[in-house]
């Protein structure tokens, strides 16, 4: 698992790299044709990561629940996001990543419920899981790019 778990570190370290890079109001923009923002996405795969890990698994969330809430699956973009809950996700995003390799290490994952994505994959395990996810993350780092290219524009 180390490959996978080196690979969550990178695709997070790219997200970070756009939400610590693109203006506050950059990343708050819904560009045309898309219904959702750069934060969103970001957002998202955190909420994301915490359900197909942790509460499939019959364990605790590792963050607040306002983040799953928040930007769990058919949730809208809030466009009203502070400064500081920029800085709260940027957190998150590493934290987060460091507790999954913690818990895994620890067989923190000794159940898990099987689960059936919306992408068509089943997910029967943790390491499935992990492996999904950072194809869902690596999906949402896809559509920051083609949104940070529709608002910059050839600039980037």
């Amino acid at each position: 698992m180390n490959y996978h778990f080196q690979a969550h570190r990178q695709v997070r370290s790219n997200l970070l790299d756009i939400l610590q890079n693109t203006s506050h109001e950059d990343l708050l923009l819904i560009p045309d044709g898309f219904n959702n923002n750069m934060y969103w996405n970001i957002a998202h795969t955190v909420a994301t990561q915490q359900l197909l890990h942790y509460y499939l698994s019959g364990n605790p969330f590792r963050i607040d629940k306002y983040w799953i809430e928040t930007y769990k699956k058919g949730t809208l973009p809030n466009l009203n996001v502070q400064k500081s809950e920029v800085e709260d996700l940027e957190f998150l995003l590493t934290e987060t990543s460091k507790i999954l390799m913690k818990d895994y290490d620890s067989d923190f994952f000794a159940d898990y419920t099987p689960y059936t994505t919306s992408f068509g994959m089943d997910l029967k395990s943790i390491q499935d899981a992990i492996i999904f996810n950072n194809m869902h993350e690596c999906l949402h780092y896809g559509y920051l790019l083609s949104q940070k290219r529709a608002i910059l524009g050839e600039k980037y």
